[in-house]
């Protein structure tokens, strides 16, 4: 039965010969604050978008597609517009 392997590198166990510290080592060190982690990248949003699936007509699609780079965000705006305004059916 074979183990997983950690991905790190071997450590010298010499207390008389420490690890050099480079700028690559201290790149990859975790950053707290008091015992708090501190995550890299950008902030998470405070209302981010959901994902959904949803199944549409292809000439749709084609024809969105065709309007250029950027017709994702073009089509939410056309939904957000469209949509209703208050929480009762529609129909």
């Amino acid at each position: 039965m074979s183990a997983k392997r950690k991905n790190s590198n071997p450590i010298s166990h010499d207390a008389e010969t420490p690890p050099e510290i480079t700028d690559a080592w201290i790149a990859e060190a975790d950053l707290y604050h008091g015992k708090k982690l501190v995550r890299r990248g950008r902030p998470k949003l405070a209302n981010p978008r959901q994902l959904l699936s949803l199944r549409l007509p292809p000439k749709v699609i084609e024809r969105w597609r065709a309007t250029g780079p950027g017709w994702q965000t073009r089509m939410v705006e056309v939904l957000e517009k469209s949509a209703p305004k208050s929480g009762r059916a529609v129909g």
